[in-house]
């Protein structure tokens, strides 16, 4: 059999028989119509969360359409409670997010990079943290609070959110590193580059996109937490607390304002963390 011929008979099976072009061509309306419908069920508690925003209610209840209305949006910080809530839960948010960036990162460059003793066992730990309940996790920081005489408060809050934080960074930060080619440092070391350089001009650039998703997703995490803060908040008043007592009595316009100014924040950081790292891709 001549070359020719065993190049004729490997182009006749890779191309796909025209019955079977016709069957996939069928199967992607119906997958796209799916995957339509099912990104419609997710933002649809989102679109009403921003319709009821400009609701204009004259009452505690925000359930039934009034009318169209800004006024919640020119009045947005007219409940103390509710913005002092908002900007705890901020800058919680961004303390912890800055906090577990800086301890996880360098765990998922160790685990990504090298091998040693234990390794195994720190990845069922970061695992394990991530798939235990929370209501698990807040009474367990709640039982060792208590048994250091730690009063609960905004500091508590703080450390329980980065102890849940944490192996999110780690592990983002590790399957950055799945895809990082060693050679390019050692090429920079041969090169004259000392360690830290190496690092900051080499690997730093490469894992930032992973470092910073896994910034965003801590900061996500610690401003939508109940459940863990609840346990260790004291007399510390956050967002989704706020919210969860007004329930009993009425979830002012203003909450679903606020809702959605988060929302779009997350948006936009998102976008851009995209958009920038694709501009380094290319």
């Amino acid at each position: 059999m001549t070359t020719q011929t065993v190049t004729l008979a490997e182009d006749a099976r890779a191309t796909p028989r025209p019955d079977t072009v016709r069957r996939r061509r069928r199967r992607r309306p119906t997958l796209t119509l799916y995957t339509w419908l099912v990104l419609a069920w997710l933002l649809l508690p989102i679109a009403v969360m921003v319709l009821f925003g400009f609701n204009d209610t004259h009452s505690k209840v925000n359930f039934t359409w009034q009318g169209f209305t800004l006024t919640w949006y020119r009045h947005l910080f007219a409940i103390p409670n509710l913005t002092a809530a908002l900007v705890n839960s901020l800058t919680i948010a961004l303390v912890v997010a800055a906090v577990a960036t800086l301890l996880g990162t360098p765990i998922g460059l160790a685990l990504g990079r090298y091998r040693f003793r234990g390794r195994g066992s720190v990845d069922l730990l970061l695992f394990a943290a991530i798939a235990a309940p929370e209501i698990a996790l807040g009474a367990a920081l709640l039982s060792l609070f208590i048994v250091l005489g730690v009063p609960r408060g905004y500091g508590t809050v703080v450390i329980a959110h980065v102890a849940f934080c944490v192996p999110y960074v780690a592990i983002t930060v590790r399957a950055r590193m799945a895809g990082h080619d060693p050679t390019l440092e050692e090429a920079a070391r041969d090169l004259g580059a000392g360690p830290w350089t190496a690092f900051r001009l080499v690997t730093l650039p490469m894992l930032l996109p992973g470092v910073v998703s896994g910034a965003l997703l801590c900061f996500a995490l610690s401003i939508d937490d109940y459940v863990v803060t609840s346990f260790n908040a004291g007399r510390t008043v956050t967002f989704p607390l706020w919210v969860y007592s007004a329930s009993r009595t009425g979830v002012p316009p203003q909450v679903n304002v606020m809702g959605t100014l988060i929302f779009l924040g997350g948006l936009v950081v998102a976008a851009a963390n995209v958009l920038f790292s694709r501009r380094r891709a290319s």
